[in-house]
């Protein structure tokens, strides 16, 4: 089991930045850590990912450029760093863990940070 927690949401105005945090525990063996986001009325979608061995990347086209994600393995914490937020990446992120790839197959997920941008 992997045990999965997100911390950094809050509320920000639009132009501003956040870093979401997620740090994991218990049998920490997977191959990717992605974060996911779910917007009211919506459904859940890919936001970025990255491999916990060589740190290779992916990211939605909706946040390219603006969203960085991260790790450190010592810590087997994960980052999104998240500038230039716009009203529309008002949602619960959730950061996950998996080993199938980047966009789907993920076993195990966290609690969910509320993230809410202001115009």
């Amino acid at each position: 089991q992997v045990q999965l927690v997100e911390s950094g949401g809050g509320l920000v105005q639009a132009g501003g930045s956040l870093r979401l945090s997620c740090a994991a525990s218990g049998r920490t063996f997977t191959i990717y850590m992605g974060w996911f986001r779910q917007a009211p009325g919506k459904e859940r979608e890919f936001v970025a990912a990255i491999r916990w061995t060589g740190g290779s990347t992916n990211y939605a086209n909706s946040v390219k450029g603006r969203f960085t994600i991260s790790r450190d393995n010592a810590k087997n914490t994960v980052y999104l760093q998240m500038n230039s937020l716009t009203p529309e990446d008002t949602a619960v992120y959730y950061c996950a863990a998996g080993s199938t790839n980047y966009h789907y197959g993920y076993a195990y997920w966290g609690q969910g940070t509320q993230v809410t941008v202001s115009s």
